[in-house]
């Protein structure tokens, strides 16, 4: 007697025993079909029952549309269009834009509502004009210089400032804010945090060189975890003496459900630099409480802040947090243990200086040019509400105080730091949202 099982059944069977390794096969009938004289069509055959069929083929298809459905429904994402990486998490409702050909983050909405500051109206308009918009790099050297000319290792450099990367009697904020050479690393997403990582091969522009001839590569991560979103920024320094590190950044940022006139701050330092009129440190300070008398709550509708501040208070994993805080959001700015300083800029609107894009501390580097045809596009996430241009506050992690590799040369700043020749270094600030 025939005991095979029709092909049909066969094929069921066979997904049965990947599906299910080890188990017996599911139970089977006779087959009650019949001839035209009553003879069974297929005498002695078995075959599966129904509902074992449908069982296994449901299961079979449960594994086609698992991956598929696990995709969609991901807590965190990495999508790239074009050079423009977006990272999301879906449960806090954040997202974090990347455009990875300038290694910057010209956007974090949160809820729909922007948590830094923008001047512009478009990803075409950043990209022709990104000045200190998004969180830009302020490298070789953040803030001031108090002359065209640097000191590293006791030598001194003089700038050529007819290359026009260099400019002003006090050269500010470097010359790679705007750099659009910027290479993708990698850009994933896993069920822990979703990131993307760009590489600046600082060493092969001779232009930068002429300035600053240290060869090395920048490395920045933007790593998005439970709506946190950490800043890692790596240096290798590829030139045989040490490479200063003075790097810092420069994100202006905001509070959309009130105005500047209502928000309250909280500076984490202990020590406020006194500076010349040039805004450059003299190499004194004071207590933070000569100057804010309260610091843990600054009204800033009372102050004018574009100050230099040390000695910063840290908690046990050697991180110091600066908050604004407005009718309910809060910011948190978190500086890890090798960001030594914090400048913290965010003019009173009843003055004059300063203000709208930050071009009141110095000229800014000159522009990037406009992006081609094909450059890669996308909407706008978020919103800011109502608030106007003077809305904002710039919280700066600073690797050392403004002007520090000069000051260090004067003995009057103790806390420079360098790179050894095949070095690296490497640190982490976090942008915490709450209450959004």
């Amino acid at each position: 007697m025939d005991t095979k099982l029709p092909q049909d059944d066969l094929t069921a069977v066979r997904f049965w025993r990947v599906l299910t390794p080890g188990s017996p096969t599911p139970p089977a009938r006779r087959n009650a079909s019949s001839t035209g004289d009553g003879t069974p069509a297929d005498a002695g055959r078995r075959r599966l029952a129904p509902a074992a069929c449908h069982f296994i083929y449901s299961c079979l298809l449960c594994m086609l549309l698992l991956p598929s459905i696990a995709a969609a429904q991901a807590r965190y994402t990495a999508k790239q269009t074009g050079d423009i990486v977006q990272l999301r998490d879906a449960r806090t409702e954040t997202i974090v834009s990347v455009i990875t050909s300038l290694g910057n983050a010209y956007e974090m909405v949160v809820k729909g509502q922007n948590v830094i500051r923008q001047t512009f109206t478009s990803v075409d308009e950043f990209r022709a004009r990104p000045g200190l918009n998004g969180i830009p790099l302020l490298a070789p050297f953040a803030n001031r210089l108090d002359e065209q000319a640097f000191y590293a290792n006791g030598k001194k450099y003089n700038f050529d400032m007819e290359l026009g990367n260099v400019r002003g009697t006090i050269p500010i904020h470097g010359y790679v804010s705007a750099a659009k050479d910027w290479k993708l690393v990698e850009a994933k997403a896993d069920a822990k945090a979703a990131w993307v990582t760009t590489k600046l091969d600082f060493y092969r522009n001779p232009q930068w060189m002429k300035q600053f001839p240290f060869a090395h590569t920048l490395e920045i991560s933007y790593r998005l975890e439970d709506g946190v979103l950490e800043v890692r920024t790596r240096i290798e320094n590829l030139s045989v003496e040490p490479m200063p590190v003075a790097i810092g950044f420069h994100p202006y940022f905001q509070l959309t459900d009130s105005t500047r006139e209502d928000w309250t701050l909280s500076v984490a330092a202990k020590t406020h630099w006194l500076l010349a009129d040039n805004k450059i440190p003299t190499g004194q300070t004071e207590p933070i409480e000569k100057f804010l008398a309260n610091p843990k709550a600054v009204a800033l509708k009372d102050v004018d802040l574009d100050d230099v501040f040390g000695d910063l208070e840290r908690d046990a994993q050697g991180r110091a947090v600066m908050s604004v805080k407005g009718k309910t959001q809060q910011l948190d700015v978190i500086f890890g243990p090798n960001y030594r300083s914090a400048v913290l800029y965010s003019p009173n609107p009843a003055n004059a200086r300063g203000g709208g894009g930050g071009r009141g501390r110095g000229t800014a580097p000159a522009p990037a040019p406009a992006p081609s045809p094909a450059a890669a596009t996308l909407p706008l996430a978020g919103t800011s509400g109502n608030l106007t241009p003077r809305d904002f506050i710039a919280i700066e992690a600073m690797v050392g105080i403004t002007d520090s590799m000069n000051l260090a040369q004067k003995g009057l700043y103790k806390e420079l730091q360098s790179v050894p020749p095949g070095g690296t270094w490497q640190e982490s600030f976090w942008i915490r949202p709450k209450s959004f």
